[in-house]
């Protein structure tokens, strides 16, 4: 894919920002929900995957919110200033994620118990699937034309709750119906490798570069994408 450079156009810039302003606080507003519905199921039901999937709504509003400190200032150069304290969040708020769900999930495939079934997860699961997708896109999609790695990294924070949401729903699905207590924990362990993937990305700025200034880059591939040459990774 290929980045569009903005620097003679602020007007279109100032446009992009509104957007990811906008995206960034219903995404936050949303997730905060989604955590307080599935850590409080997830209790009840004993279930690590759902308990999971509300620590990982908890994390994607901190990257949020770092993204939404980001695009508060007003000054275009201050916004990309912060980009790489903002990555730096981003990722860390992944390998947070990761390690937790991958503690204890091992602790649930070697504890007696088992986790009860969620009605409420399950809804929960579903509704997440069919809305993230759309803030995702529509972020990245700004994120990509302004060339904001922070913002395309933020939206795939977004994207990974969709992957959670799919990975939640079979694992909950696969317990109530086969009875297979085992695919709870199964399926928090691909939650944190998934997790894992995107914060390496993310500490290493993979996803977006911002281009030089008047340039418009060709198609880049993954290689490019430590921005040694100007390319861009959008």
């Amino acid at each position: 894919m290929t980045a569009t450079s903005l620097g003679a156009d602020p007007a279109r810039r100032d446009t992009l920002t509104r957007r990811i302003r906008f995206l960034v606080a219903a995404t936050i507003t949303y997730n905060v929900i989604e955590a307080v519905v599935a850590i409080t199921a997830g209790a009840l039901a004993s279930s690590t995957a759902l308990i999971g999937f509300g620590l990982d709504s908890v994390i994607e509003v901190s990257s949020a919110a770092a993204v939404a400190w980001q695009f508060s200032a007003p000054d275009h150069a201050v916004r990309e200033a912060r980009e790489q304290r903002t990555l730096r969040i981003i990722a860390v708020s992944f390998f947070a994620l990761a390690l937790y769900v991958a503690v204890d999930s091992v602790r649930a495939l070697t504890d007696t118990g088992e986790a009860g079934h969620s009605v409420p997860g399950i809804v929960l699961a579903g509704l997440s699937l069919a809305i993230m997708p759309f803030l995702s896109a529509a972020q990245r999609k700004a994120g990509r034309e302004l060339g904001s790695a922070s913002a395309v990294a933020d939206s795939r924070q977004t994207l990974l709750c969709t992957y959670l949401s799919a990975v939640l729903l079979v694992g909950l699905l696969t317990h109530a119906l086969l009875g297979w207590s085992w695919a709870d924990p199964i399926a928090a362990l691909v939650i944190a490798a998934i997790a894992v993937k995107e914060g390496r990305n993310a500490w290493q700025g993979k996803g977006c570069c911002v281009p030089p200034t008047g340039h418009t880059p060709a198609a880049s591939t993954p290689a490019a994408c430590g921005c040694a040459e100007g390319g861009s990774c959008c």
